[in-house]
């Protein structure tokens, strides 16, 4: 048996510092997942993707500058950027920060699975970081049977 690389557990955030470095369609996409969550985040960038004004989260319009990350708890990092994700990575890293950089599996302390939410019901399909795709149909199939009833999640 393979052993997988990601835990899939679920974490309280309420209360808790998200900054999401990058503000372009990867960091809108993830901000947004998250909003459903929690309307605390702080989102850093020099510029932002038009939908993050429909977002409930602080926008810093700036340069990341490492002192960007004092006092999270969670990280996001989609800049787009290599060679930017990277330093924002290793300065995570240098704090004991769990990040996530979207797009590189590879890179992550953590992963945002596909998400299906019903009420106070979460389901998370995860495919640990190999078959994002494929944890896409299973949720949206999950998703279609709880539409038409046939998944009964009462």
């Amino acid at each position: 048996m393979q052993t997988l690389q990601f835990l899939p557990v679920s974490i309280r955030i309420d209360g808790r510092a998200i900054v999401l470095i990058g503000g372009g369609r990867v960091a809108l996409h993830k901000a947004a997942v998250l909003s459903r969550y929690t309307s605390t985040a702080k989102v850093v960038a020099p510029e932002f993707h038009p939908g993050f004004d429909a977002l409930p989260f602080e926008r810093v319009r700036k340069a990341y500058e490492p002192s960007d990350l004092d006092g999270a708890f969670l990280v996001y990092i989609c800049t787009g950027r290599r060679e930017l994700n990277a330093a924002v990575k290793a300065e995570c890293e240098r704090r004991q920060l769990l990040a996530s950089v979207c797009d590189n599996p590879g890179e992550c302390d953590f992963i945002s699975p596909a998400i299906h939410r019903e009420g106070h019901l979460t389901v998370a399909v995860s495919s640990d970081a190999r078959d994002v795709r494929r944890s896409i149909r299973v949720r949206n199939r999950i998703r279609q049977l709880t539409e038409k009833n046939l998944l009964d999640l009462r």
